[in-house]
């Protein structure tokens, strides 16, 4: 199949990354199958995500269909480009659709690209896990690839200004190994060890980013557990319910 869309903006989103001088350190590419269907699963702290997990996905040579919100296939710009790389939009009030869509995509082997926690997190912790990615590898017969990412979320995320033009930004991807997603299992228990497994690496992540905040005005992007000043889940959800 042809790809006249996502290879020339991979080559597009590369040139931007060395133009940024991104430092990108990014571990365990090698866990993506090299072919057939899997599902890969990301934590997700920004609205640039996706390229980076395609990009882990890069080495394997493997082209990822990603998942996304539906209102972003309608938008002037990312519109066509999303259905110029064959992602898959997402209607959340007729989810069916795009279920269907997803899991023929696993069976004819695509990777599939998924953010379990459906939105991003403002503070930059796992969320909860939705169980759609377990039962689409159940049903498919696909394996599940775990996947975190760090250091994203100072180039763009929800509530702060992009800011494209800060250079050098480190940006850490740790990939995991593909994970079973027996059928003899409940999707909520799969779920359960994936979200788990997304949660160490995103631990390692952090442990291997070679920044720290500057002071008390760059502590925005640290979790609270980590001494930063982003916001507690708790409240994120209190805010959500006000």
């Amino acid at each position: 199949m042809a790809e006249l869309v996502y290879r020339p903006a991979i080559g597009l989103a590369l040139t931007l990354f060395k133009a940024w001088d991104l430092k990108i350190d990014c571990r365990g590419s090698e866990n993506i199958p090299r072919s057939g269907g899997a599902v890969l699963v990301s934590n997700h702290i920004s609205y640039l995500d996706f390229i980076f997990d395609g990009l882990a996905a890069l080495p394997q040579k493997r082209l990822v269909r990603f998942m996304a919100k539906e209102s972003v296939f309608r938008h002037k710009i990312s519109g066509p480009l999303m259905r110029g790389m064959k992602h898959i939009p997402v209607d959340r009030n007729q989810g069916e659709a795009a279920y269907a869509h997803a899991l023929d995509s696993l069976k004819s082997g695509e990777v599939v690209g998924i953010f379990p926690e459906a939105t991003i997190s403002r503070s930059f912790t796992l969320k909860s896990f939705k169980s759609g990615a377990a039962r689409l590898a159940q049903e498919a017969g696909v394996p599940i690839v775990p996947v975190a990412l760090w250091g994203t979320q100072r180039l763009w995320t929800k509530g702060h200004p992009r800011n494209f033009r800060r250079s050098h930004t480190p940006i850490t991807i740790r990939v995991g190994e593909a994970i079973e997603a027996s059928k003899d299992k409940y999707a909520g228990a799969i779920t359960r060890q994936v979200r788990e497994r997304v949660q160490e690496l995103l631990e390692a992540a952090q442990r291997a980013y070679p920044v720290r905040p500057k002071g008390p005005d760059d502590t925005w992007w640290m979790p609270a557990h980590l001494g930063g000043t982003a916001p507690t889940p708790e409240e994120v959800r209190a805010a959500d319910a006000h």
